[in-house]
């Protein structure tokens, strides 16, 4: 007779313990206490008969036929994963267009750009997958993407939007306060802060690049204030003071209505070739949806003054 296979759970735990031969980081990817992933792994090389894993006190290591296990478990999930997400598809109906896109171009860029495109696709209805995470089209449902990067991304198409343009900002209440500042060395005595992350392994730029790009070289920056979310620098300098490096295009609405003022007309850009990019998979080239919202986007962006500060690539 033949044994009952594990379920969809045990084998997402499997999958997952396999991949960081480790059940304590397994456990905090999936959700469970490393106990739990112990006796799952456990319970699975039960009903199987088969020992998975060689344990020692310091590691854990596949076994042949955990190997072969772990192969397949991997395959089966992604190819599950990706049948769900095209089951959403089919259901969710050949109107909706659903689109990936980071917290802050949504906020910032497109709604307030929204009704517009409204009135020019009736027939379109979006919905919004609101991440900084890359997505899978596939698996996790996705038409189009908004992202920032380089555009090289296997079997897609992109359409190049607009590059980010990093420069300082403070708060018309600093300002008032201190003077508008009239060379960045003026800024020495404020508190700066700015986004520390990486895209594509590529340095965002910092205070120490833009100071560089302005002439200013060997510039201390270790009482700069760093943050992992641009959201959290702009919050910074409208409610603490402080002045930050920040990406002009994402913060139109602060700099149109005031709360926001740039500082000097020199920016800086992350790297040659990096903007904010319209990525969808390769096979919806001739998808209406996808051309109709693709032509809107590209149509506001010619139309709509992008930020004029002239960009430097930052270095590091």
């Amino acid at each position: 007779m033949s044994r009952m296979l594990p379920g969809t759970r045990a084998l997402r735990t499997f999958e997952a313990a396999g991949r960081h031969l480790n059940f304590t980081r397994a456990a905090d990817e999936i959700g469970l206490t490393p106990a739990a992933v112990s006796y799952q792994i456990k319970e699975i090389e039960d009903q199987l008969g088969l020992t998975l894993f060689n344990r020692t006190s310091r590691s854990i290591q596949l076994t042949p036929s955990g190997a072969v296990l772990f192969e397949a478990a991997a395959q089966a999930l992604e190819t599950l994963e990706r049948a769900v997400g095209r089951a959403r598809r089919m259901a969710r109906g050949a109107q909706q267009l659903r689109v990936s896109l980071s917290p802050r171009f949504a906020t910032n860029w497109l709604l307030p750009r929204l009704s517009q495109f409204r009135k020019a696709n009736p027939t379109v209805e979006l919905t919004f997958d609101i991440t900084d995470d890359v997505r899978d089209f596939d698996a996790d449902d996705i038409d189009l993407a908004i992202r920032f990067g380089s555009g090289r991304y296997r079997q897609t198409r992109c359409e190049r939007l607009f590059e980010a343009v990093i420069a300082p900002v403070a708060s018309a209440k600093l300002l008032a306060e201190i003077g508008r500042p009239k060379t960045p060395h003026d800024l020495f005595g404020q508190t700066l802060c700015h986004v520390e992350c990486t895209t594509e392994g590529m340095l965002w730029p910092n205070w120490r690049m833009w100071m560089a790009a302005a002439g200013i070289d060997g510039f201390d920056d270790s009482r700069c204030v760093a943050f992992t979310d641009t959201s959290h620098v702009v919050e910074a300098v409208i409610d603490g003071g402080a002045v930050g490096l920040v990406d002009l295009a994402m913060i139109r609405n602060e700099l149109s209505e005031g709360r926001l003022v740039q500082l000097f007309d020199l920016g800086v850009s992350v790297a040659d070739d990096y903007a904010y990019h319209l990525v969808y998979p390769e096979n919806a080239a001739d998808d209406p949806r996808v051309r109709s919202f693709c032509a809107w986007m590209l149509e506001e962006v010619e139309r709509k003054d992008q930020p004029a500060a002239p960009a430097l690539a930052a270095s590091a």
